[in-house]
């Protein structure tokens, strides 16, 4: 199994910066590798939509509304991710998650963590 735990969420005001950091624990030993891990959002009664992901080759991908302004990265040493975000807007508040994709015994599996509450409010 991998566990996942977000971290970074509070409140900021408009304009303002935050970081989220996300980091998998892998607790299977067959666990063959971690390929892609990402940041999602929700607000309640939306569906959860995607916000930045990067792979294990450092590829990333954005949604429209974070290009330009959020950064996603990555710390191989310790499986984990940073979501550095400026400009902050009331619209992205939100609760935010990281997803966990990985391989075990060739099989694709993913794992989301518990969220973290991003509130962006004067």
């Amino acid at each position: 199994q991998v566990h996942v735990v977000e971290s970074g969420g509070g409140l900021v005001q408009p304009g303002g910066s935050l970081r989220l950091s996300c980091a998998a624990s892998v607790t299977l030993p067959n666990v063959e590798r971690i390929y892609e891990m990402g940041w999602y959002r929700q607000t309640p009664g939306k569906q959860r939509d995607l916000v930045a992901t990067i792979s294990s080759s450092d590829t990333t991908n954005y949604s429209d509304s974070a290009k330009g302004r959020f950064t996603i990265s990555r710390s191989d040493a310790k499986n984990t991710i940073y979501l550095q975000m400026h400009d902050l807007k009331s619209e992205d508040t939100s609760v935010y998650f990281c997803l966990v994709k990985w391989t075990y015994d060739g099989v694709q599996h993913s794992s989301w963590g518990q969220g973290t509450q991003v509130t962006v409010s004067s």
